[in-house]
């Protein structure tokens, strides 16, 4: 008889305090408090980290957390990673909504052996089990780049 996996599940919580208009504190336990609001686009400032900002930037850091997952369970250590991710924001059918997010890791390897494991799992694995990838419904561009150390 096939036994089923048990998966757990968490919870996560902030809190957001209310400043003044397009502006407001996220905060955390045990977290550094985030100025956060609109973006100047949408009436709020520059140094706002916005809903937009933290989408894009948490598809980033999911990427970046599930491909090092994977790799040092092959026993892969890059020697630096880097990515730059961009996301789109569009007006569909009369609500925005962000449509694309292009992210553009770099990842430094030590060998060849490395680069050939690292360029594998980003193909066959990462993307297929960031969990912030299977929760939006923007079109995800992963293109990766590869060098070993020194090269």
């Amino acid at each position: 008889m096939e036994t089923k996996k048990a998966y757990k599940s968490f919870r996560y919580k902030n809190d957001l305090a209310w400043i003044s208009p397009y502006r407001g504190t996220l905060r955390a336990a045990d977290k550094p408090d985030l100025a956060v609001g609109s973006p100047p686009e949408f009436r709020g400032f520059p140094d706002n980290w916005s809903p937009e900002d933290m989408l894009v930037g948490a598809l980033n850091t999911c990427l970046m957390l599930t491909f090092f997952a994977f790799a040092l369970s092959k026993g892969v250590v890059p020697v630096a990673y880097q990515s730059s991710a961009e996301g789109l924001l569009e007006n569909v059918e009369g609500k925005y909504r962000i449509t694309e997010v292009a992210v553009a890791p770099t990842v430094v390897l030590k060998s060849e052996a490395d680069l050939n494991v690292a360029r594998e799992l980003m193909r066959e694995k990462v993307e297929a089990n960031c969990f912030i990838t299977n929760s939006i419904s923007a079109k995800v561009k992963v293109t990766p780049q590869f060098r070993v150390e020194g090269a």
